[in-house]
């Protein structure tokens, strides 16, 4: 970088990886599998397995052994009368190397 140049917008790429990464899934079905090292993750609809693994690599300073990755659809859902949809979203699941953790839950 230049001497006059200005640092680009949002402090460069680790505003983007709060991007990729939404937030964690937690359900008793993640939660078991944290206990085998695989974390569950709301990832941004465009986002490719590169851009979460580099994600979670910025974010959590793990090393992300292997990445799946499903789309969920949307749900047809009704509040009494009303009829409604949820909407669908894509989520990653990030298996670890061993030994490595990330805290989800905040302890």
């Amino acid at each position: 970088m230049k001497k006059n140049e200005n640092p680009p917008a949002g402090g460069g790429k680790m505003n983007i990886s709060h991007k990729i990464l939404l937030e964690p899934v937690i359900t008793e079905a993640a939660t078991v599998a944290a206990e085998m090292d695989k974390y569950v993750f709301k990832v941004a609809k465009g986002s490719s397995k590169k851009e979460i693994k580099t994600s979670i690599k910025e974010v959590y300073d793990v090393e992300a052994k292997k990445i799946n990755v499903v789309n969920l659809p949307t749900k047809a859902r009704s509040r009494g009368r009303i009829p409604g949809w949820k909407s669908g979203y894509r989520k990653a699941i990030v298996t670890l190397k061993k030994g490595d953790k990330i805290d989800v839950f905040g302890e």
